[in-house]
């Protein structure tokens, strides 16, 4: 993949992530998934020279409520605010080690987690979904999956 072309990179790992998003599973390993548009996302963020990340951020936040059936705008919010977050620390993210990088993604995606949460509970009242806390925990932990099989397909 060029690097020239970052919006084409966008739009394939976009479809990839809707996918992943998509797979049936049960309700415990839905809850327990890694929040995928993120990892992709952020990926992106960090690794190519964007211009208008936000409303990236957005649209593709709009697309995965339409995909989930959620509140239009929750997971558009969550992923903006996380992603304000990834670059924030972007230029750090690029000189540490692999492990300080899954610290971020795990921050990120806890930020995620919680202004998804808090849009849920304010429209539709409480939940007992506990398993939904271990997302940021398997995001991190699949972080460098997603980072070297990314950074292989866009080398290519």
């Amino acid at each position: 993949m060029n690097t020239q072309r970052p919006y084409i990179f966008l739009l394939k790992i976009t479809l990839f992530s809707l996918i992943l998003s998509a797979l049936p599973f049960n309700e415990v390993m839905l809850d327990i998934s890694p929040f995928w548009m993120l990892l992709l996302f952020t990926y992106w963020l960090v690794y190519f020279p964007v211009k208008g990340s936000l409303f990236v951020a957005l649209i593709l936040g709009v697309l995965l409520d339409i995909l989930q059936g959620d509140l239009l705008g929750q997971n558009a919010l969550a992923l903006i605010l996380a992603g304000l977050f990834i670059n924030n620390v972007k230029q750090s993210f690029h000189v540490s080690n692999l492990s300080t990088q899954q610290v971020y993604v795990f921050f990120s995606s806890c930020i995620y987690l919680v202004f998804f949460l808090l849009t849920h509970v304010l429209v539709h009242g409480t939940s007992n979904n506990y398993y939904l806390l271990l997302a940021p925990f398997t995001s991190a932990l699949f972080w460098p999956i997603v980072r070297f099989s990314l950074a292989k397909c866009r080398h290519q």
